[in-house]
Order: C-alpha cells, then sequence, then structure tokens
C-alpha cells in the first residue's frame, strides 16, 4: 500500500492539469462572452456587429480555450485533426449559444 500510495497521487496530480486548463479555458470565454451581451445590447448594436465584437472582445480567451483543448486531446491520443474539429465544436457552441441568447433579449 505504501508503494501505491505514492504512485496514485503522481497520477492524480498529472490527471487535473491537462483537465484544469480546459476547464479554465472554458470559463473564461463563457464569462468573456457572457458579458458582451448586456453593453451590446445597450448600444442597441446589429446582430453582425455583435457577432465581430465577440471576436474582438473575447479573441485572447477562445485562442487559449483552443490551446487548452487541442493540447488535453492531444494528450489523450487524437490526431491534431480531430483535435482542432473538437476545439471548433466546442467554440461554436458557446459562441452560438451566446448569439441565440443576444438575438433573443434582442427582440425583447
Amino acid at each position: 500500500m505504501l508503494v501505491a500510495a505514492p504512485l496514485m497521487m503522481l497520477m492524480l496530480a498529472a490527471a487535473p492539469q491537462g483537465g484544469d486548463a480546459v476547464g479554465a479555458g472554458r470559463k473564461a470565454y463563457s464569462d468573456c462572452l457572457e458579458k458582451q451581451i448586456q453593453p451590446a445590447l445597450d448600444k442597441k448594436m446589429p446582430l453582425s456587429d455583435f457577432q465581430a465584437s465577440l471576436k474582438t472582445q473575447c479573441g485572447d480567451k477562445e485562442a487559449a480555450f483552443r490551446t487548452a483543448i487541442v493540447a488535453d486531446d492531444k494528450s489523450s491520443g487524437m490526431s491534431e485533426k480531430d483535435a482542432q474539429s473538437d476545439a471548433d465544436d466546442q467554440i461554436s457552441e458557446y459562441r452560438d449559444k451566446v448569439i441565440g441568447e443576444f438575438e433573443d433579449y434582442s427582440k425583447s
């Protein structure tokens, strides 16, 4: 048991690092996107301008999130192409959700 404990601790210490980077990147990106809705509504920003502002305002967080996803996926044995595709899908989900919310609130 004494030999297994250090090995278990090592495995536990190594595992969350990739997950933490993805989780932290996801949270930072999601928070940034969400924070763009109200100011855009206050300015009565057209949808196309809102979409462009997301890239400008949250581009750095999107890039960090993408990097974390790709690194995590590749560490799990995924190919570069598949990891990039996964990152595209996850980023699109968040962006589409926020754009949908903006559209819904704009109609109110």
